[in-house]
């Protein structure tokens, strides 16, 4: 065979990765929703500050009436609302996002319920498992590739339009909600502070050991694009520093 001939094929090698295997995606994607369902409902239970989205849901939830699950469902979908200006784009990963962590949060809430009242080494046990519990969550289903939840499309599709930092943004929308959610009678405490200090490390250290490979396309107009259906690196990449900014 000759020198080309030998190159061409090791260029063609070198352009192509193994395909993700759907099922290993499909399995990572809910063991990831499921377990950040569960962490969303040992912070709450433990009583010691919320993550930031979940001092607003537990305030409205107070207001309104509803269960905790149910705002959580009716504030994603007002969220991917938001994406509509924005141009971003939900995968499947996304409308998962919002029914599986919304429908589960509550039989989770009511489980953790029937222990009572941590006492106060209990609940800083319960807090720090919850927050690690989340980074392995949000690893899990961020390395998925298969769409990015609705707050985390909010942070990127922001800092796509505005050109400001991922951190500013970030910043910016958590302050809100955490304020409003306050108000309204959302738990802000310790709690909150040490997610918002420790999530983005967990975030940065775990997302490589999760992130699905996939393949790489070498021909046609998809030249260049992750695997099949269309996954956007690019948006990956932005979503996972929106949440390792922390």
């Amino acid at each position: 065979m000759s020198r080309m001939g030998r190159m061409g094929e090791v260029t063609e090698g070198a352009g192509r990765r193994a395909p993700a295997r759907p099922l290993r995606r499909g399995v990572q994607l809910m063991a990831g929703l499921v377990l950040y369902a569960a962490s969303i409902a040992a912070l709450v239970h433990a009583g010691l500050g919320n993550m930031p989205w979940d001092v607003l849901s537990q305030g409205l939830s107070h207001r309104l009436g509803w269960s905790f699950g149910t705002v959580t469902i009716v504030l994603s979908v007002l969220v991917l609302g938001c994406w509509i200006p924005l141009r971003q784009r939900p995968g499947v990963g996304t409308v998962l996002n919002v029914l599986v962590i919304g429908l589960l949060v509550d039989p989770f809430l009511a489980l953790l319920g029937r222990l009572g009242t941590p006492p106060l080494g209990v609940a800083v046990a319960l807090t720090a498992a919850g927050i690690v519990l989340n980074g392995l969550a949000t690893a899990l289903y961020i390395g998925t590739r298969l769409g990015p939840g609705p707050r985390d499309g909010l942070m990127t599709g922001l800092v796509s339009r505005t050109g400001w930092s991922v951190r500013l943004v970030r910043s910016g929308i958590e302050v809100v909600v955490v304020a409003v959610g306050w108000v309204l009678g959302g738990t802000v405490g310790l709690g909150t502070l040490a997610y918002a200090v420790g999530i983005g490390p967990l975030v940065h250290v775990l997302l490589p050991r999760f992130t699905v490979p996939l393949e790489r396309t070498t021909t046609g107009a998809g030249a260049g694009t992750d695997g099949p259906g269309g996954d956007r690196t690019g948006e990956h990449v932005a979503e996972r520093r929106a949440v390792e900014a922390g």
